[in-house]
């Protein structure tokens, strides 16, 4: 029998979930995003629902680049979920070589969140936390 190891899996469930109150609504979402993205070392973030999507990068350039990472991770996560019967998985962090990227599902709302890989990523829940 083989053992479960969660903690080597490359894309991370983290046993804490990001705390958002259900009372704000996507526009409090948006402004918290906002101030977010002011922080050292964030790139920017994708925040998308079942009808719209918002983008706000430093590198515009790439935003196919990062809207790909982002989707692909959100489905591979879900497969290696499934597949090691992982549960609802409340965040996930991506790390790169010089990227990481932090991304969680609110509501409808999927939120990634793209940083330098020396970025802060527990100053960015917690704020989240904070919403």
């Amino acid at each position: 029998m083989v053992k479960k190891k969660k903690d080597e899996l490359e894309i991370t469930a983290l046993s804490e979930p990001a705390l958002i109150e259900s009372t704000h609504n996507e526009s409090n979402l948006r402004a918290n995003l906002e101030k977010i993205k002011e922080y050292d070392g964030v790139v920017g973030y994708i925040l998308r629902n079942t009808t719209s999507a918002s983008i706000d990068l430093k590198e515009p350039a790439k935003i196919i680049d990062y809207a790909i990472l982002s989707s692909t991770a959100f489905d591979a996560t879900e497969e290696v979920s499934n597949l090691f019967e992982l549960g609802r998985v409340k965040n996930i962090i991506v790390n790169g070589k010089n990227v990481k990227m932090l991304s969680l599902t609110f509501e409808e709302n999927k939120i990634s969140i793209f940083m330098e890989s020396n970025a802060d990523t527990e100053k960015v829940l917690e704020k989240l936390k904070a919403s």
